[in-house]
């Protein structure tokens, strides 16, 4: 909020908002398959096996294929490692989630709290896309990070409930729940899509408080908002 306040009551807000959609948008194009290809690098980093990465064309799929034999242009979503092998391994399994969000604690937040430091509306497009992506990415990666853990103390029973993608994982739920290895949407069931759910907004909260203290050692503490004058003070009744 204090960085939106920087570019709305600046001198040119106009210019300012211009400048951070261009920001934004030039920063989540870069940002799609540099987010993919860390997954691969978390999973191969880590002992895992990489077949298959998925990146739509828009965001260089086609380009990227030439120079990496494991990605494929094209898939349902913007970018998804659709062929992988953990080979049993809970941590390399987490660590493939979660590598791309080293981004959001070395430079997304720190570029947040930046650009509420000074009017730097291009800097906050891309805090907004790296700094806040743990929490747009609540319902994929980090549900996914949640339910690793959370099945990984409920039982291998469970385990069909890892998933990427939230609300695909509900709607299967629902409606072929022997694909997922469960009995259906019982009471034991949504307990632990339920528990993975707040573990990994959880996970979310501590990865920004992560990057809030990265920021603070790198950027420095965000001024606080000048107190307002006895004759600006609205009194109310």
């Amino acid at each position: 909020m204090a960085a939106m306040e920087h570019v709305v009551a600046g001198p040119r807000p106009a210019v300012g908002a211009v400048l951070l959609l261009l920001s934004t948008v030039a920063c989540w194009y870069v940002y799609v398959p540099i987010h993919e290809l860390l997954h691969a690098l978390g999973c191969a980093g880590t002992g895992g096996t990489v077949t298959t990465l998925e990146i739509q064309e828009q965001y260089g799929g086609a380009l990227l294929a030439r120079v990496f034999s494991f990605v494929e242009p094209g898939g349902e979503y913007a970018g998804r490692l659709s062929g992988f092998d953990t080979h049993g391994s809970d941590l390399t399994y987490l660590a493939t989630d979660a590598l791309p969000f080293a981004l959001t604690v070395l430079l997304g937040v720190p570029a947040l709290r930046a650009s509420a430091r000074a009017r730097r509306p291009l800097l906050f497009g891309v805090g907004i896309v790296l700094g806040l992506a743990p929490f747009y990415n609540l319902p994929g990666d980090y549900y996914e990070m949640g339910s690793i853990l959370t099945t990984a103390a409920a039982g291998p029973a469970f385990e069909g409930l890892r998933a990427d993608d939230l609300p695909l994982l509900l709607g299967r739920l629902f409606t072929e729940p022997e694909a997922l290895g469960v009995a259906g949407p019982g009471v034991a069931t949504l307990s632990v899509v339920l528990a993975s759910t707040f573990v990994a907004v959880a996970l979310a909260y501590a990865t920004y408080a992560l990057g809030d203290a990265v920021a603070r050692l790198w950027v420095g503490p965000t001024p606080l908002p000048e107190a307002p004058t006895d004759s600006q003070r609205v009194k109310g009744v």
